[in-house]
Protein backbone atom coordinates (compact mmCIF):
# COMPACT_ATOMS: atom_id res chain seq x y z
CA UNK A 1 0.00 0.00 0.00
CA UNK A 2 2.76 2.46 0.91
CA UNK A 3 4.68 1.62 -2.25
CA UNK A 4 1.56 2.25 -4.34
CA UNK A 5 1.16 5.66 -2.73
CA UNK A 6 4.82 6.42 -3.35
CA UNK A 7 4.56 5.53 -7.05
CA UNK A 8 1.45 7.67 -7.39
CA UNK A 9 2.81 10.79 -5.69
CA UNK A 10 6.60 10.62 -6.09
CA UNK A 11 6.95 13.47 -8.61
CA UNK A 12 4.72 15.78 -6.61
CA UNK A 13 6.66 14.89 -3.45
CA UNK A 14 9.87 16.01 -5.12
CA UNK A 15 8.22 19.29 -6.12
CA UNK A 16 6.75 19.68 -2.63
CA UNK A 17 10.07 19.22 -0.86
CA UNK A 18 11.94 21.49 -3.28
CA UNK A 19 9.37 24.29 -3.23
CA UNK A 20 8.83 24.39 0.54
CA UNK A 21 12.57 24.17 1.16
CA UNK A 22 13.07 26.93 -1.38
CA UNK A 23 10.69 29.25 0.46
CA UNK A 24 12.42 28.46 3.75
CA UNK A 25 15.78 29.21 2.13
CA UNK A 26 14.43 32.48 0.74
CA UNK A 27 13.39 33.58 4.23
CA UNK A 28 16.93 32.92 5.42
CA UNK A 29 18.32 34.80 2.43
CA UNK A 30 16.25 37.85 3.44
CA UNK A 31 17.59 37.58 6.99
CA UNK A 32 21.17 37.25 5.75
CA UNK A 33 20.76 40.25 3.43
CA UNK A 34 19.52 42.47 6.27
CA UNK A 35 22.43 41.34 8.44
CA UNK A 36 24.89 42.09 5.64
CA UNK A 37 23.45 45.56 4.99
CA UNK A 38 22.44 46.74 8.46
CA UNK A 39 24.31 44.50 10.86
CA UNK A 40 23.15 41.92 13.38
CA UNK A 41 22.36 44.61 15.94
CA UNK A 42 19.75 46.13 13.64
CA UNK A 43 18.16 42.69 13.13
CA UNK A 44 17.86 42.11 16.85
CA UNK A 45 16.39 45.59 17.31
CA UNK A 46 13.62 45.24 14.69
CA UNK A 47 12.77 41.74 15.89
CA UNK A 48 12.36 42.98 19.46
CA UNK A 49 10.67 46.30 18.77
CA UNK A 50 8.69 45.70 15.56
CA UNK A 51 7.72 42.00 15.85
CA UNK A 52 9.66 41.05 12.70
CA UNK A 53 10.18 37.27 12.39
CA UNK A 54 11.51 36.91 8.81
CA UNK A 55 9.35 33.81 8.14
CA UNK A 56 6.20 35.58 6.96
CA UNK A 57 6.68 34.36 3.38
CA UNK A 58 6.01 30.83 4.65
CA UNK A 59 2.54 31.66 5.93
CA UNK A 60 0.47 29.88 3.27
CA UNK A 61 3.14 27.61 1.78
CA UNK A 62 2.45 24.55 4.02
CA UNK A 63 -1.30 25.04 3.50
CA UNK A 64 -0.99 24.88 -0.28
CA UNK A 65 1.48 21.97 -0.12
CA UNK A 66 -0.82 19.87 2.09
CA UNK A 67 -3.88 20.66 0.00
CA UNK A 68 -2.18 19.69 -3.27
CA UNK A 69 -0.84 16.48 -1.76
CA UNK A 70 -4.40 15.37 -0.94
CA UNK A 71 -5.53 16.27 -4.47
CA UNK A 72 -2.65 14.38 -6.10
CA UNK A 73 -3.14 11.36 -3.84
CA UNK A 74 -6.92 10.99 -3.84
CA UNK A 75 -8.48 12.88 -6.79
CA UNK A 76 -7.23 10.36 -9.41
CA UNK A 77 -8.49 7.50 -7.21
CA UNK A 78 -11.98 8.98 -7.20
CA UNK A 79 -12.00 10.15 -10.82
CA UNK A 80 -10.82 6.83 -12.26
CA UNK A 81 -12.82 4.84 -9.67
CA UNK A 82 -9.64 3.02 -8.61
CA UNK A 83 -10.57 3.32 -4.96
CA UNK A 84 -13.30 0.72 -5.39
CA UNK A 85 -10.68 -1.85 -6.37
CA UNK A 86 -8.49 -0.90 -3.43
CA UNK A 87 -11.38 -1.31 -1.00
CA UNK A 88 -12.05 -4.82 -2.30
CA UNK A 89 -8.74 -6.05 -0.88
CA UNK A 90 -9.15 -8.62 1.93
CA UNK A 91 -8.48 -5.91 4.50
CA UNK A 92 -10.81 -3.62 6.44
CA UNK A 93 -11.62 -0.49 4.44
CA UNK A 94 -10.78 1.61 7.50
CA UNK A 95 -7.36 -0.02 7.65
CA UNK A 96 -6.77 0.71 3.97
CA UNK A 97 -7.72 4.38 4.19
CA UNK A 98 -5.76 4.83 7.42
CA UNK A 99 -2.65 3.45 5.71
CA UNK A 100 -3.15 5.80 2.76
CA UNK A 101 -3.65 8.77 5.04
CA UNK A 102 -0.78 7.66 7.25
CA UNK A 103 1.50 7.86 4.22
CA UNK A 104 0.36 11.42 3.52
CA UNK A 105 0.62 12.52 7.14
CA UNK A 106 4.15 11.09 7.34
CA UNK A 107 5.16 12.96 4.19
CA UNK A 108 3.76 16.25 5.50
CA UNK A 109 5.56 15.80 8.83
CA UNK A 110 8.88 14.93 7.17
CA UNK A 111 8.56 18.00 4.94
CA UNK A 112 7.77 20.19 7.95
CA UNK A 113 10.72 18.84 9.93
CA UNK A 114 13.04 19.43 6.98
CA UNK A 115 11.84 23.03 6.72
CA UNK A 116 12.41 23.61 10.43
CA UNK A 117 15.90 22.12 10.22
CA UNK A 118 16.72 24.47 7.34
CA UNK A 119 15.47 27.48 9.29
CA UNK A 120 17.15 26.47 12.54
CA UNK A 121 20.47 25.62 10.92
CA UNK A 122 21.12 29.29 10.11
CA UNK A 123 19.01 31.15 12.65
CA UNK A 124 20.60 29.59 15.70
CA UNK A 125 24.01 30.83 14.51
CA UNK A 126 23.04 34.51 14.33
CA UNK A 127 20.12 34.89 16.76
CA UNK A 128 19.65 34.28 20.45
CA UNK A 129 17.50 31.33 21.50
CA UNK A 130 14.62 33.64 22.44
CA UNK A 131 14.59 35.13 18.93
CA UNK A 132 15.00 32.08 16.70
CA UNK A 133 12.58 30.02 18.82
CA UNK A 134 10.05 32.85 18.46
CA UNK A 135 10.39 32.66 14.68
CA UNK A 136 9.89 28.89 14.59
CA UNK A 137 6.97 28.96 17.03
CA UNK A 138 5.33 31.65 14.90
CA UNK A 139 5.59 29.37 11.85
CA UNK A 140 4.43 26.20 13.64
CA UNK A 141 0.66 26.92 13.39
CA UNK A 142 1.10 27.45 9.65
CA UNK A 143 2.67 24.02 9.32
CA UNK A 144 -0.12 22.49 11.40
CA UNK A 145 -2.51 24.21 8.97
CA UNK A 146 -0.79 22.30 6.16
CA UNK A 147 -1.47 19.01 7.90
CA UNK A 148 -5.06 20.06 8.59
CA UNK A 149 -5.50 21.08 4.94
CA UNK A 150 -4.31 17.65 3.84
CA UNK A 151 -6.74 15.80 6.11
CA UNK A 152 -9.68 18.08 5.34
CA UNK A 153 -9.06 18.00 1.59
CA UNK A 154 -8.93 14.20 1.70
CA UNK A 155 -12.20 14.18 3.69
CA UNK A 156 -13.83 16.32 1.01
CA UNK A 157 -12.45 14.44 -1.99
CA UNK A 158 -13.33 11.00 -0.60
CA UNK A 159 -16.94 12.02 0.05
CA UNK A 160 -19.08 10.42 -2.71
CA UNK A 161 -22.04 12.84 -2.45
CA UNK A 162 -21.49 16.21 -4.17
CA UNK A 163 -23.83 18.00 -1.77
CA UNK A 164 -21.90 16.66 1.18
CA UNK A 165 -18.67 17.68 -0.54
CA UNK A 166 -19.85 21.28 -0.62
CA UNK A 167 -20.74 21.03 3.07
CA UNK A 168 -17.34 19.49 3.86
CA UNK A 169 -15.61 22.24 1.91
CA UNK A 170 -17.39 24.98 3.85
CA UNK A 171 -16.58 23.32 7.17
CA UNK A 172 -12.96 22.91 6.08
CA UNK A 173 -12.63 26.62 5.29
CA UNK A 174 -13.96 27.52 8.73
CA UNK A 175 -11.58 25.07 10.41
CA UNK A 176 -8.57 26.37 8.48
CA UNK A 177 -9.33 29.91 9.65
CA UNK A 178 -8.52 28.80 13.20
CA UNK A 179 -4.85 28.53 12.23
CA UNK A 180 -4.70 32.12 10.92
CA UNK A 181 -6.73 34.06 13.47
CA UNK A 182 -3.79 36.07 14.78
CA UNK A 183 -0.83 37.52 12.89
CA UNK A 184 1.06 38.46 16.05
CA UNK A 185 4.35 36.53 16.42
CA UNK A 186 4.20 33.55 18.81
CA UNK A 187 0.56 34.35 19.65
CA UNK A 188 -0.35 30.63 19.50
CA UNK A 189 2.30 29.47 21.97
CA UNK A 190 -0.05 28.59 24.82
CA UNK A 191 -2.54 26.98 22.43
CA UNK A 192 -0.09 24.89 20.38
CA UNK A 193 -0.51 21.57 22.30
CA UNK A 194 -4.30 21.77 21.93
CA UNK A 195 -4.02 22.83 18.29
CA UNK A 196 -1.78 19.84 17.57
CA UNK A 197 -4.25 17.40 19.15
CA UNK A 198 -7.12 19.09 17.31
CA UNK A 199 -5.28 18.71 14.00
CA UNK A 200 -4.70 14.97 14.49
CA UNK A 201 -8.34 14.59 15.56
CA UNK A 202 -9.37 15.53 12.01
CA UNK A 203 -8.19 12.13 10.76
CA UNK A 204 -11.38 10.18 11.72
CA UNK A 205 -13.46 12.48 9.50
CA UNK A 206 -12.08 10.54 6.56
CA UNK A 207 -13.45 7.32 8.01
CA UNK A 208 -16.94 8.79 7.67
CA UNK A 209 -16.43 9.59 3.98
CA UNK A 210 -14.90 6.21 3.19
CA UNK A 211 -17.70 4.39 5.02
CA UNK A 212 -20.26 6.28 2.93
CA UNK A 213 -18.27 5.46 -0.21
CA UNK A 214 -18.17 1.79 0.77
CA UNK A 215 -21.94 1.80 1.20
CA UNK A 216 -22.35 3.12 -2.35
CA UNK A 217 -23.64 6.60 -1.52
CA UNK A 218 -23.99 8.82 -4.58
Amino acid sequence: MYYKEWIKTRWYLLLMFLSTSGFAGYCLLRLHRVIALKGIGHVWEIMLTHDVVFVDYLKYVPLVAGLLLAVVQFAPEMYHKCLKLTLHLPVSHLTVITQMLGFGVAIVLVCDILNFIILWSYMHQVLAYELWSRCLLTALPWYLAGLAAYLLAAWTILEPDWRRRVFNLLVSLLVIKIYFISDAPASYNGFLPYLSVFTLALLPLNWISIARFKEGKE
